[in-house]
C-alpha cells in the first residue's frame, strides 16, 4: 500500500545565547515545514540556546531560558498539528544533558538525551554534559512548574525510547551517534523504528561532507528506512562554521539536501517519502529480518496520537513523491574555500555591528586569498539583495548606515565591487625592502575586488624607531646583508611587521571616521593572512599584521590556497590572480643583494608541501619524533637517506617547539584543515618546549646509525 509521509528538517543560523533570535528562526522553520505540508519537523542539535555556548552551559539562566523559550513553542495553537523535535540543555537529578525534546500540541512526548557524547577535535561536549548510560530504558521526568502548568502533564519519559505514530514508528539519535561503531540507528531500525532523525551540530571541515553523506546513505541501505539529518549553520560565534546541509534520504538514496554554504537563517528541507516503500525494501532483506527477529534490543514506545500520512493520500493524484537525486554535487575543496570562509565573515561582520573589513595587503598570495574571500562574501550577498533577501538587505543597509544612523531605503549593491568599495579597505604598506612587483600585484588586486585602497610607505617610522633605539644604547642595528648579526636582522625585521599590526587597527578605527570610504562611520575588523603551515611552523612575527581580529586562512593550506586562487582567476573573472601564482612567496622584510633574495621555504628550510606532510602525521597519525622518522623512511626512503629524512624530522620539531609560544596568541581562524594547530581547544599542547627533544632525537639518531651499518654490511657482502 501507498503510505505518503511528508517530512520536513532544515539548516537554522543559530548563535549562541541569543534566545530572542533563537526562536523566531525555530518558529519560523515550523510555520514554513507546516506550511509544506510536513508533520514532522527536526532542528539542529541544541538549537534552542545555540550549540556553541561552551562553559554558558554550565550556568543555570542557560538550562532555564531555554526552558522558556520552549514554553513559547508550546503554548503557540498556530504550531499544533506537526510533531516537533527541538533541542536544548535539561537537568535530570542532577546531571546535565544534551536533550532532544519532542513536543506535539502544546505536550512534551519524549525527552530523549544523547548517549554518545563529542568530545574530540573541536568537540568538549564531556565537559558540559553527562551521556545517558542506560540504552532502551525511560524514567519519569518532573518537569518544571512552569512548564507543567503549560502542557498539563507533571511527569514526562525521560530517556532512549522510540515514539510510535498512528502509522509509523520514530527513532532518535543525536550526531555523534552516527558516527559511533555502534550507532543506535541500527538496533532501532530492528526493532521497528521506520524513520530515523538526528539533529547535528556537526563544524566544516574541507572534505568532509562526503563521509557525512555516505554514513547516512550506508545506514539506510543496509536498515531500510527514511532518514533526516538537520544540522546547524554559520559561524554561532566561534572559530567553526556549521555547514548545513540538512539531508532526507530513504532506502540508501539522497531524495532531498539544503545547501551546504548559506548566508540565509531560515533553509527547510522537505521530502515525501512512501512508507510502504520502506516495508516494501525491509521485506527484500532477509538477513536483516532474521536479525530483527533475533534482536536482544527491545525500546519502550511513547505514543503521539497523530498520523504522519493522511488516510487519503494514496487516491489523492496531488501527492508526488520525491524522486532520488542521480547526482549529488560536492564541492571541490577550492569551492569550499571560496563559500565556507566567506559565509563565516558575513555572519561574524554582521552580528560584530561593525562596518567592514581592514586588510594589510602585502602582494602576495596569503592576503591575496583573504581578500577574494571578501570578494566571494561580497558575491553572495549581492546576489542574496537581488534575490530579494530581506534579513541580507536589512543587513547591508545597517552596515552602511552613515554616523546619523542614515542610509537610503532604497540601497541595492549593484555589484560585489559596489559593495566592497563601502565595506572593505585594503593597504599596501611598505618599506624599502618592498618590491614594485608586490605594490602593483596590491594595487591592481583593490581596483579588480572594489575595495578602497591606501598605499602607505612606513621608512619614516621604521628609521625613528631605529634612532630612538640608537639613541638610547649608542648602537645601530643592521642587517645581515650589511654585516649585522642574525639577532640585529630579526629585531630590525620585527621592526616593520609589528608596525603593519599597530598601523592595521589605527586605519581600521579612523578610515571610516575620516569618510574616505563610501560606507558609513564604523570602525573595521582588522583581518590577518598567516595560513596553517606557516602557523605549524611558527614562520611569522608575533603580534605582526598576523595579529588581527579574524583570519579567515589560518586553517588553510599553502597547497589549498594556491588551488582556490587558480579556481578564482577561473570562475570570478580575476585575471590579476596570475601574478600572484607566479610570485616566490617572501616577506620582503630584509634589503635584496646580488647573492640573497629573501625566500619563505628558504628562511623556512622546509618546503611548504613538507609541512602539509608533517602537520598530518603529527595530528591525524599522532606521531612524535621518532614516529614520525619511522613513517617516512618508508615515504621518502626511495629519495632521501636516513639521515637527510632524520635531519628534516628533527627540524620541524624543533622550529615546532620553539615557536610553540605563537599559538596562544594566534587569531582566531576559521577552521577548515584537521592538522591546524590552532591551541584555543582543537590543538591542545602546552607551550613551552624542551626544543633540544633529548631523549626523542637521540632514538632517531641511533636509528640512523643502525640502519647505516645494516646498509655498509649488505654493501660489503655484495
Amino acid at each position: 500500500m501507498v503510505h505518503y509521509v511528508t517530512v520536513a528538517t532544515c539548516a537554522l543560523n543559530q548563535w549562541a545565547l541569543d534566545f530572542q533570535g533563537n526562536y523566531e528562526r525555530i518558529r519560523n522553520s515550523i510555520v514554513q515545514a507546516k506550511d509544506g505540508g510536513a508533520r514532522l519537523r527536526i532542528g539542529p542539535e541544541l538549537e534552542i540556546p545555540g550549540y556553541g555556548c561552551q562553559d554558558h552551559f554550565l550556568e543555570s539562566d542557560t538550562t532555564l531560558h531555554s526552558w522558556e523559550v520552549l514554553a513559547r513553542l508550546l503554548q503557540d495553537r498556530a504550531l499544533d498539528g506537526i510533531l516537533i523535535d527541538t533541542g536544548m540543555p535539561v537537568l535530570h537529578r542532577s546531571c546535565r544533558y544534551n536533550c532532544r525534546v519532542v513536543i506535539l500540541d502544546g505536550k512534551i512526548v519524549l525527552i530523549r538525551p544523547k548517549m554518545h557524547l563529542a568530545n574530540d577535535g573541536n568537540y568538549r561536549e564531556l565537559r558540559w554534559f553527562a551521556g545517558w548510560a542506560r540504552p532502551a530504558s525511560v524514567e519519569d521526568f518532573i518537569l518544571p512548574r512552569f512548564i507543567a502548568d503549560i502542557t498539563g502533564q507533571r511527569v514526562v519519559p525521560f530517556g532512549d525510547a522510540l515514539i510510535s505514530t498512528d502509522d509509523s514508528c520514530i527513532g532518535i539519535e543525536l550526531c555523534e551517534e552516527l558516527f559511533t561503531p555502534q550507532s543506535p540507528h541500527i538496533a532501532m531500525s530492528l526493532d521497528g523504528a521506520e524513520i530515523i532523525v538526528n539533529s547535528s551540530g556537526s563544524h566544516h571541515e574541507l572534505r568532509k561532507l562526503r563521509r557525512r553523506i555516505e554514513l547516512i546513505r550506508e545506514a539506510t541501505l543496509k536498515c531500510g528506512g527514511i532518514y533526516l539529518y538537520a544540522n546547524q549553520s554559520g559561524c554561532d560565534g566561534d572559530r567553526v562554521y556549521y555547514d548545513g546541509s540538512a539531508m532526507v534520504l530513504a532506502n540508501g538514496e539522497v531524495l532531498a539536501m539544503g545547501e551546504q554554504f548559506s548566508i540565509g537563517d531560515v533553509e527547510v528541507i522537505l521530502a515525501t517519502v512512501d512508507l510502504g516503500g520502506v516495508r516494501a525494501f525491509r521485506a527484500g532483506l532477509s538477513s536483516r529480518s532474521m536479525q530483527a527477529s533475533h534482536s536482544a534490543v527491545s525500546y519502550p514506545r511513547v505514543t503521539a496520537a497523530i498520523s504522519l500520512s493522511a488516510q487519503q493520500a494514496q487516491f489523492d493524484f496531488s501527492i508526488h513523491p520525491t524522486l532520488p537525486i542521480e547526482t549529488v554535487k560536492l564541492h571541490s575543496p577550492e569551492e569550499e574555500i571560496s563559500l565556507g570562509p566567506a559565509c563565516w565573515l558575513w555572519d561574524y561582520l554582521r552580528r560584530s555591528s561593525l562596518g567592514g573589513f581592514f586588510l594589510p595587503l602585502s602582494g602576495g598570495i596569503d592576503s591575496c586569498a583573504t581578500a577574494v574571500i571578501v570578494h566571494s562574501m561580497c558575491r553572495l550577498v549581492v546576489a542574496a539583495c537581488q534575490r530579494g533577501d530581506a534579513q541580507v538587505l536589512a543587513d547591508v543597509r545597517r552596515m552602511c548606515a552613515t554616523d546619523d544612523g542614515n542610509t537610503s531605503a532604497e540601497f541595492m549593491p549593484r555589484s560585489a565591487q559596489d559593495l566592497a568599495s563601502r565595506i572593505f579597505c585594503t593597504s599596501y604598506m611598505g618599506t624599502a625592502n618592498s618590491t614594485g612587483e608586490t605594490r602593483a600585484r596590491a594595487r591592481d588586486l583593490a581596483a579588480a575586488i572594489g575595495s578602497y585602497h591606501i598605499d602607505v610607505d612606513m621608512d619614516t617610522i621604521v628609521s625613528a624607531i631605529v634612532g630612538l633605539f640608537a639613541l638610547v644604547t649608542g648602537q645601530t642595528p643592521r642587517y645581515a646583508v650589511h654585516g649585522g648579526t642574525a639577532a640585529e636582522n630579526l629585531a630590525l625585521q620585527n621592526i616593520q611587521a609589528r608596525l603593519r599590526m599597530l598601523l592595521s587597527y589605527l586605519f581600521a578605527a579612523l578610515v571610516p571616521w575620516a569618510k574616505l570610504m563610501k560606507g558609513g562611520a564604523k570602525s573595521l575588523l582588522v583581518l590577518g593572512s598567516a595560513n596553517v603551515d606557516e602557523s605549524l611552523r611558527g614562520y611569522f612575527t608575533k603580534y605582526d599584521c598576523s595579529s588581527a581580529d579574524l583570519n579567515p586562512i589560518g586553517s588553510i593550506s599553502k597547497a589549498d590556497l594556491r588551488g582556490f586562487i587558480e579556481y578564482a582567476r577561473d570562475h570570478m573573472g580575476l585575471s590579476i590572480l596570475d601574478g600572484f601564482l607566479g610570485a616566490v612567496p617572501s616577506a620582503e622584510l630584509v634589503p635584496f643583494s646580488e647573492g640573497y633574495v629573501q625566500s619563505d621555504e628558504d628562511e623556512m628550510g622546509m618546503t611548504y608541501s613538507e609541512l602539509g606532510v608533517y602537520g598530518r602525521l603529527r595530528k591525524l597519525k599522532k606521531c612524535g619524533p621518532y614516529s614520525m622518522f619511522a613513517q617516512l623512511l618508508h615515504v621518502w626512503g626511495e629519495q632521501l637517506a636516513p639521515r637527510q629524512i632524520a635531519e628534516k624530522v628533527k627540524r620541524f620539531f624543533f622550529y615546532h617547539a620553539v615557536n610553540r609560544h605563537k599559538m596562544t596568541t594566534l587569531t582566531p581562524a576559521y577552521h577548515a584543515e584537521a592538522y591546524s594547530p590552532d591551541d584555543n581547544r582543537f590543538d591542545l599542547r602546552q607551550f613551552l618546549y624542551n626544543a633540544r627533544w633529548t631523549w626523542q632525537f637521540q632514538r632517531i639518531d641511533d636509528a640512523v646509525e643502525r640502519l647505516e651499518e645494516s646498509r655498509k654490511d649488505l654493501v660489503i657482502e655484495e
